[in-house]
């Protein structure tokens, strides 16, 4: 059922398992502009073949191909096929960039985000991030952090190990790694289930207004 308009489509038949994040808590030594507004996203034109998408004061530098989707309190960058740009709507390839609303009710059973436990905004089985026939089971924590986010900005980061797994029995069809980038002090959140290639860097290279 869904509680929140902005929560994932109900599955049924798995469960979910999840594990505390013991790494250290994300650190930002300057806090963002606009880290206290309301979630706002802008583009301007970059260097050529690429694109600066702003979100809460942060700008990311990406290519021009990519394509932005935003709604209320979540920005989708689109890197590749998306049939249906919506709220973590599966095979929709890209990553998403999350505000204050969303990491309040981020958590399994819909509590508050803090990076200890997976993004997951539902208290039932969600779509695997492939296909909608089957559901996903996110498990430990694969790697676990700091990174940079541009000069000045540190988030506290995870990688999940996810998996795709059959409605009926349970039967493992693919994986996934989930990662995110959380940046408390300026209350944004990252979440790519693509492993979007470049990303890494993309982040690294934020500035800030």
């Amino acid at each position: 059922m869904r509680k929140r308009s902005f929560v994932l489509a109900a599955l049924a038949g798995v469960t979910v398992l999840a594990a505390p994040v013991t790494a250290s808590a994300a650190a930002e030594t300057s806090g963002a502009a606009g880290a206290s507004g309301t979630a706002t996203a802008a583009e301007t034109s970059g260097a050529a073949g690429t694109r600066t998408v702003s979100f809460r004061g942060m700008r990311l530098r990406v290519p021009s191909g990519w394509q932005v989707h935003r709604q209320g309190d979540w920005m989708l960058v689109q890197t590749g096929r998306c049939d249906r740009p919506a709220y973590f709507a599966p095979g929709c390839k890209g990553f998403w960039v999350l505000g204050p609303e969303a990491i309040k009710y981020g958590r399994e059973g819909f509590g508050a985000y803090t990076g200890e436990q997976p993004f997951y905004p539902a208290s039932d089985v969600q779509s695997c991030p492939f296909s909608a026939k089957t559901g996903q089971v996110i498990g430990k924590p694969t790697a676990a952090g700091l990174r940079r986010v541009g000069r000045g900005h540190k988030a506290k980061y995870v990688s999940w190990f996810g998996r795709c797994v059959t409605h009926q029995g349970g039967r493992q069809t693919a994986t996934f790694a989930q990662r995110e980038w959380f940046l408390p002090t300026s209350k944004i959140l990252v979440v790519d289930v693509w492993n979007t290639p470049g990303l890494s860097n993309v982040l690294k290279n934020a500035t800030w207004s």
